[in-house]
């Protein structure tokens, strides 16, 4: 699976640890600092 961390644009697979739902979609990240942002401030992400 190729996705983009939606906080810093790296690519973050389905198989990172590092994931987030937020209204009904899975969110994945390359690391828990950009997890945390997102989940601070999800609508300036998503």
């Amino acid at each position: 699976m190729d996705m983009k961390d939606p906080v810093c644009g790296m690519e973050a697979g389905g198989s990172s640890r590092f994931r987030s739902n937020y209204k009904g979609k899975t969110f994945f990240f390359c690391s828990e600092s950009c997890k945390d942002r997102f989940d601070k401030e999800p609508d300036s992400y998503a």
